[in-house]
């Protein structure tokens, strides 16, 4: 049984650092489809995307698309939260650039969803879990680099990736309770689906229609990259990840993300990387390691 536990656990964390490795990947994927439209509308043709990568995948296994009336009230919420975070993704990104936003977003989500579960739990920060975020934030203040009095927090769309930040750390803390109401899979389905009807209520027709006489071949693979594989499935593994880890824990990993993104920019969009963002990813693995450690 213990064998059976540890081998589950090593998955969990494989899956964990695949899924990270596609998210620092999606933000340059992002930033190029980002320029075939406004934002709202390039977050309802992922949300769509998702919707029905997600219900070929139920279907196939066979799943049963059903969720316990207990979970409506959090399903709602966790909706709202996520389309207003896809929102500000997509935003940031018509007005900054990707590595940038891939550093600032994944620092500070461990961070501010570790501060959240703190403050509903009451507890105080064991000996590991207080270093391993002490070296986030130094992590953090490399990467951003602080020092620089021109490396303004809140210039070129990096106001949008800090409320991003903190939107994606509330998403998680409600995530972590999927398990309780049913497939985590299953509820991502539904969560998605509402998103989709969210967003349609705020786009419109006219720009929705030219997101898609612009589209390319570029475009389609972006989105399959973006919606399918990062969000339909990275995603969904990392909500399947907070209800069997918890919400800090999981979140923890997304110390791995700013490293990957930084390079998926760099190869992808030409930005390049300074000596910072090295050593800065190099502690945020760091992190991981420490936060994780028994």
């Amino acid at each position: 049984m213990n064998n059976d536990a540890s081998n589950k656990e090593k998955l969990f964390l494989l899956g964990m650092i695949a899924s990270m490795f596609c998210w620092g990947l999606s933000w340059a994927s992002a930033k190029v489809l980002g320029s075939y439209g406004p934002a709202i509308s390039i977050s309802l043709i992922r949300y769509v995307t998702t919707f029905i990568s997600l219900l070929i995948l139920l279907l196939i296994t066979r799943k049963n698309l059903s969720i316990k009336r207990s979970g409506l009230k959090d399903l709602i919420i966790t909706s709202i939260i996520l389309a207003l975070y896809f929102y500000l993704f997509f935003k940031g990104l018509e007005e900054g650039l990707a590595g940038a936003g891939g550093v600032l977003v994944t620092i500070l989500n461990p961070i501010f969803s570790y501060l959240i579960m703190l403050l509903i739990s009451w507890k105080k920060p064991s000996k590991n879990e207080a270093i391993g975020l002490s070296v986030g934030l130094i992590a953090g203040a490399i990467l951003l680099k602080v020092w620089d009095p021109s490396n303004s927090l809140l210039s070129a769309g990096n106001i949008y990736f800090l409320l991003a930040s903190v939107s994606w750390a509330v998403l998680s803390v409600f995530t972590s309770k999927f398990s309780k109401h049913g497939s985590p899979v299953v509820y991502s389905f539904w969560m998605y689906g509402i998103c989709c009807f969210l967003t349609f209520l705020f786009t419109n027709n006219a720009e929705n229609i030219s997101v898609f006489e612009k589209a390319d071949a570029l475009f389609w693979g972006n989105l399959f990259f973006s919606a399918t594989i990062t969000t339909a499935f990275a995603t969904t593994f990392y909500f399947v990840a907070t209800s069997k880890l918890g919400a800090s824990k999981a979140s923890s990993f997304i110390f791995l993300v700013p490293f990957t993104a930084a390079m998926g920019s760099w190869i992808f969009l030409n930005e390049i990387p300074q000596w910072h963002t090295i050593v800065g990813g190099i502690l945020g693995i760091g992190a991981v390691y420490i936060l994780n450690k028994k």
